[in-house]
């Protein structure tokens, strides 16, 4: 059975004091969680002493964006090199907001995905539809392209360790979540996907993670539902008292 992954995405929120205190919070009210996975991704300068923090906890550390080089003359960007060095283990890639104000598309969020590889960190490669869009009956159509150009050229290896997170864009700081039964048949759709193009066994391992204004009080049952292996959080990751809640939400 695949381990739930629960991860905070905090934007462009909290100083490096607030980060800080934050986790200073969260360590204590789920040091006793071991059956989910627990992954907190403040904004670059806070990662330095949030890791530091998060050291020797159940607590894991991840970026909210990565370039695909290395190193070089690319002036405000941060390498994956420079990310693993500072202590995460995971990356979120082509969140919808990248998409939206920073125009990348699925060609940029591939590179950036298999640039994450080369220095060993997991990918969460984000996919998701615009109201627009869902509206038009285009949402599958959309979801399949974002999956398949992102995930192009990877080996059958990464390809089963990657984490998907499917994010309704229409949902994402608004409040409206999809239903349970939305959620799911959307993963279940990226599932087949992933089936059609690799195998039944490494569709079975992959995780697939929901987005979309999650919060305590419906997380519940969109965890019960088969597909749906864990939660991105925005808002609700920002106070260690809704976090943790969404973190125990098996209890």
């Amino acid at each position: 059975m695949k381990k739930p992954l629960m991860v905070g995405n905090w934007k462009m929120n909290k100083t490096v004091s607030e980060a800080i205190e934050f986790v200073k919070i969260l360590k204590n009210t789920i040091s006793d969680v071991t059956d989910i996975e627990i992954l907190i991704c403040p904004p670059f300068t806070a990662l330095y002493a949030v890791n530091n923090e998060t050291r020797d906890s159940n607590i894991n550390l991840g970026a909210q964006n990565l370039f695909w080089e290395s190193n070089g003359a690319f002036t405000g960007e941060i390498s994956p090199t420079m990310i693993k060095d500072i202590g995460c283990s995971y990356a979120i890639i082509g969140h919808s907001e990248r998409r939206q104000y920073f125009t990348e598309t699925n060609k940029i969020i591939n590179k950036k995905t298999k640039a994450a590889f080369v220095t060993t960190l997991t990918p969460i490669l984000c996919v998701g539809e615009t109201l627009k869009e869902r509206e038009d009956n285009v949402a599958f159509k959309v979801i399949e392209k974002q999956v398949r150009e992102g995930l192009f050229g990877l080996t059958l290896e990464q390809a089963s360790s990657i984490v998907i997170a499917y994010e309704p864009i229409w949902a994402i700081g608004t409040g409206e979540t999809s239903s349970p039964e939305q959620a799911q048949e959307m993963h279940c759709f990226i599932r087949k996907i992933y089936e059609k193009m690799y195998s039944k066994n490494i569709a079975d391992k992959v995780r697939i993670l929901y987005g979309g204004s999650i919060n305590p009080n419906n997380v519940s049952d969109l965890m019960k539902k088969p597909d749906i292996n864990g939660g991105l959080v925005g808002g609700a990751s920002l106070e260690a008292e809704s976090f943790t809640k969404l973190i125990r939400y098996f209890k």
